[in-house]
Formats: C-alpha cells, structure tokens, sequence
C-alpha cells in the first residue's frame, strides 16, 4: 500500500550554476516537477509513494527514472515516449532566489500520457491522490488526469490538489481558467500561491477569494502560500495564518512542493480526517509544512534539496506560527 501517489509532470530543470570564464551562464541539470517534488519530499521523509506519469525514452527521461527510483519513489506507473522527448525547464534566479521558467515542452512526453496508460491498480493501492493542473493543459494528458482523479475520487482517496499555474504553458488563460475549476471539483486539500489565487477568483483579499473557492468548491483545507511570509489557511468558514521562518534562501524552486509535502506528511503520520481537524491542530501542521518549504530554498534545485526530517524538526522547533483563529463570515 502507497501513502500516496501522484500524477503529472517529471521533468529537468537546468538552473543557474554560476558563470563561465567567458561571463556566460552555466546551468546545472536538477530533476523536477512539481508532483515529483512532493512525492520526493514525502519519500526523504520516510513514507511510501509511486509516480504515474510519461517521459522521453531519451538520455533525460532515462535519469529521471532512475532518480525516482533513487529516491525510493515507485516507477512502476513511468510510460517512455519513443515520440516525443522528456520536457525540459530552464529556471532563471533573480537576486532574491526567487524563480521563473522557460520550457521546452512543444510537445513533451509529459503531455501524452494516454488513460489506457495510467495504472489504476496503482491508484487503488494508495491512500492518498496527488495532482496538479500542468497535466491539464493538453490532450491527452487532461483526459488521462481526470480519469485517474476520478477513480481516486470513486475509491475514497483523500484529494490533494496544486494548480501551480504557468501562465506560458497554457495557449489560452479562459481555458486555464477553466480546467483549473474542473481540478478544483474533487480537491480535499488545495494549496495556492497568492497569484494563482487571484486568477482563480479575481480577487487578492485572502478571506474573501478562500471563501470563494470554500463556498464554491466545498474544500476541506485551502492553503494559501505566502513566500517568506509564511501561510494563510481555511479551514471551512476558520481562517489561520502561520508566518514563514527566516532562512538564506538561494533557490525557490520546489519550495512550495516541499511545503505541500510537509502538509500531506502530518496527515499521514497523525492519521489526521480533515472533518475533525481543529483550528490548533491545523497551526501545527501548517508551521511544520513552513519550515518543511523554507529549508527547500536554501539548496539549488528542488528534488536535491528537500530536507530530512531532523532539518525540518531542528528548524519546527523554533516555532512561530501567529494563531490568528478569525470566523470569516
């Protein structure tokens, strides 16, 4: 049985890695995606997790394979693409660490996961469904992400859900947009960005756009990812916020994932139904997922520089999470 399992995009991320003698960027080959990362997160922290998703049957895919498995992920859903390549990602620092992306992805074998080649039995064997929306953007791999959602849904997986919206991978924001609701339909815990929660529902107020979502969606758990400011919660018609931890962060990429992870590792590893969640118990659980992101941005890349859990406990334990405890109305 598989804690968890997730589906979606395994890709390369080459990051910046210094200048050559001629002043030129360097980049360094780091693995990556987004539902990778989580589920490297949570393997580094101990629990079991498996990976459905396709890559290239290139030198890149091949690496990305065997990094899963390095990092004691089950490929037993991985599909090799002899048609198109694994998707690259090239990541651009600014001086704060903080990231954007260019992607060569015109196709990638990512966005060509068929249904017939998602293992149900995989999802069947898990306790809990992870995706996200980069699986959304094109067929066939939208079809094969809701299918496999479905099913999860069906089998009584708890849903966790991360849009992670990159803007110039979609070929129309309508329909971004659009599918990003469809995702939004089985979700039990969600975790967005304060950009992707304006897009989402046209508003920057943290009450007013979670209660949206809450009230339209029916989420357990919305979490709402703040950067170094920490997070902002909903937990039904609650709302919380836990500052973030103050770390020398030299690279953003996968923080969020790893703050995801830290989320879905306290659920696990408390047996936690987010029904009988309390306001208190979601503070803890919110400043351990804090410091779970914060210690990811202080290494380059992201699969590489998730944390252990004497890292994350060292730096939990220096705890600071504002109890805020405010009934939105």
């Amino acid at each position: 049985m598989h804690d968890v399992v997730a589906l979606g995009e395994v890709l390369i991320d080459f990051t910046p890695a210094g200048k050559s003698e001629n002043g030129e960027v360097r980049f360094e080959r780091n693995p990556g995606g987004a539902p990778a990362n989580v589920l490297s997160a949570l393997a580094k922290l101990g629990k079991k997790t498996a990976f459905i998703g396709k890559v290239g049957n290139d030198q890149f895919g091949h690496y990305l394979n065997s990094v899963l498995q390095k990092n004691s992920i089950d490929t037993k859903g991985v599909v090799f693409s002899n048609d198109t390549n694994t998707t690259l990602a090239f990541v651009h620092l600014d001086d704060k660490g903080d990231r954007s992306f260019s992607f060569y992805r015109n196709p990638g074998a990512d966005m060509m996961l068929q249904e017939q080649e998602v293992d149900l039995e995989i999802i069947n064997n898990s306790r809990i469904f992870h995706f996200g929306s980069i699986s959304l953007t094109h067929e066939p791999s939208a079809s094969a992400t809701l299918k496999a959602v479905a099913y999860a849904k069906e089998n009584g997986l708890l849903i966790s859900y991360d849009p992670n919206l990159r803007v110039n991978l979609w070929d129309d924001l309508n329909h971004a947009r659009s599918m990003i609701e469809v995702g939004l339909k089985f979700a039990d815990v969600l975790k967005i960005s304060e950009e992707e929660l304006e897009f989402i529902t046209g508003t920057k107020d943290l009450k007013k756009g979670s209660k949206y979502i809450y009230v339209q969606f029916h989420i357990k758990l919305i979490l709402v990812t703040l950067g170094s400011d920490g997070c902002f919660y909903r937990l039904g018609h609650v709302v919380g916020k836990c500052s973030g931890y103050d770390v020398d962060a030299i690279d953003t990429t996968g923080a969020g994932d790893a703050f995801l992870a830290g989320i879905i590792y306290q659920i696990i590893e408390k047996d936690y139904l987010l029904s009988d969640l309390s306001l208190n118990e979601v503070d803890k659980m919110v400043s351990f997922a804090n410091a779970v992101g914060a210690l990811a941005t202080t290494k380059k890349g992201a699969i590489p520089a998730m944390p252990s859990i004497d890292e994350i406990l060292a730096l939990f334990n220096k705890t600071n999470c504002i109890k805020k405890g405010i009934l939105s109305q």
